[in-house]
């Protein structure tokens, strides 16, 4: 269970790849406990190795690895329990996704759905897992990574901003809807963050690092908050965007 510094026993890291996520993980471990550490991603990954080594030079003892693939929702309830095997997990990490060429999204139905079932289907299916675990032992965290583009979804990156709304309306009602049995929910809403996934792409404004993602989400985590802007600006930005008309909308080239 996390104690008053942030340390934990078992963490999860379900997208055991994702740099976002390893962040994350990291900065829990940084803070103590030498926990053991799940790696839920795909075996096959070439990104693993790196993966594992991340965690251990921040401190995790023992690290696990379980298969794990977004688009499989039917491998989904395995994979839970198999991290949950060896007993609790006090803090389980939620952090995959694709972003692709958002013209081609709405263009292309196979891309589209691919694209919904991993950014949305697959983070509810997990989510819904996780929910039924963390109830059952009495306690416990979720941090799920959601986006500034679900809060106000715009002609830019619609499939991937709506996939964003709903997963990130689902784990604030999943945080409500376990509020009650011990288990806490956190939805950690970065823009644009420095990793492979955005190379190539032109640095929005207000554009952070892994580390100051990780840094906000856990904070928030451990002050019990239900979601976090990750730069304190998104905050009233998107308060402002969700109040602008639809003909004003169209003239914005964002």
């Amino acid at each position: 269970m996390l104690n008053a510094v942030g340390q934990a026993q078992h963490i999860l890291l379900v997208g055991g790849t994702s740099e976002i996520g390893l962040a994350i993980v990291s900065e829990l471990v940084s803070r103590g406990g030498s926990p053991t550490v799940t790696l839920a991603a795909r075996q096959d990954s070439p990104r693993i190795d790196a993966a594992v080594a991340e965690v251990q030079s921040a401190g995790a003892g023992q690290v696990r690895l379980v298969d794990f693939d977004a688009l499989d929702l039917e491998s989904h309830p395995a994979v839970i329990d198999a991290a949950f095997k060896d007993g609790d997990v006090d803090v389980a990490v939620v952090a995959f996704g694709t972003l692709g060429d958002q013209e081609e999204l709405w263009q292309d139905h196979a891309a589209a759905v691919t694209s919904a079932q991993i950014n949305y289907t697959a983070f509810v299916s997990v989510g819904v897992l996780l929910g039924q675990h963390l109830k059952a032992q009495g306690h416990g965290t979720i941090i799920a990574m959601s986006s500034v583009a679900g809060q106000k979804v715009r002609r830019s990156n619609f499939v991937y901003g709506a996939s964003k709304a709903g997963m990130d309306n689902f784990y604030l009602q999943l945080g409500e809807a376990l509020r009650n049995d011990g288990v806490r929910v956190t939805v950690v809403r970065p823009g644009q963050v420095r990793t492979k996934m955005t190379e190539g792409l032109d640095e929005a404004p207000l554009t952070v690092n892994k580390e100051d993602v990780a840094e906000a989400a856990v904070d928030a985590a451990l002050g019990g908050k239900p979601s976090v802007f990750v730069h304190k600006a998104f905050g009233p930005i998107s308060f402002v965007l969700q109040h602008i008309p639809a003909p004003i909308m169209r003239r914005l080239n964002f």
